[in-house]
């Protein structure tokens, strides 16, 4: 197996990883009205959140960094930018992970502490809470898909996947960053079909491109 193609490879099995691991850190709990009270009872739960949004945080450092040099072939500036945008992405989620770590111990300390100080737990709850939609919704999938528009049109360019994939790519990110302006703006929540189904195209992509990759590899490199 050449270089080119173990490459190819490790980046859809990468891909793949990811969706699972963004699968797995998710916790229900924190949908619930009471999270605060659950939070301390399911402890493992959302430990094992947190080492899944970490395994995807690495994951997404590698994609970056496996593609930089591909698509640097192409034009060195447009690869700046697309590693310098994913890498500030991987970065919202790395911070994402204290959230969360935050909101156990306070749910740990809000239990211990009965109803002393209530409306402050609820309030500080709340707080970290938005703040953890915000860094994993907002914050990481801004520069996240702005990366992939970069991406995904110097695969366009360059022929490396099927020209219909790369378009696939570059709509799919195109809808996503709108669904996250209209989040961020307040026009739509994250738990809403509106909000899944302008993700939808992009998560199909990517478990596409993946398989791609791995059974075809790139077209050429050169």
């Amino acid at each position: 197996m050449n270089s080119d193609r173990r490459t190819a490879v490790i980046l859809g099995i990468l891909l793949i990883g990811s969706i699972l691991f963004g699968i797995l850190n998710t916790v229900p709990a924190l949908e619930s009205s009471d999270y605060l009270t659950k939070l301390s009872t399911i402890e493992t739960q959302v430990l094992i959140a947190v080492f899944f949004q970490a395994a995807m945080a690495m994951a997404y450092v590698w994609v970056a960094v496996l593609f930089y040099p591909i698509i640097k072939k192409y034009s060195e500036g447009l690869a700046a930018g697309y590693f310098g945008f994913r890498i500030i992405g991987a970065g919202f989620l790395f911070a994402g992970i204290g959230s969360l770590l935050l909101l156990l111990w306070l749910s740990q300390s809000f239990v211990l502490a009965g109803q002393v100080n209530a409306p402050y737990f609820q309030t500080t709850g709340e707080l970290l809470r938005r703040g953890r939609d915000i860094l994993n919704h907002i914050g990481m999938i801004l520069p996240w898909s702005t990366g992939g528009l970069i991406l995904y049109y110097c695969l366009y360019k360059m022929k490396l996947v099927p020209q219909w994939l790369s378009v696939w790519g570059f709509v799919g990110s195109a809808l996503t960053l709108l669904a996250t302006l209209l989040l961020m703006l307040n026009f739509i929540k994250i738990v809403t079909p509106v909000y899944f189904m302008l993700n939808a195209p992009t998560a199909l992509f990517e478990l596409s491109l993946a398989l791609f990759l791995i059974v075809k590899g790139f077209n050429h490199t050169d």
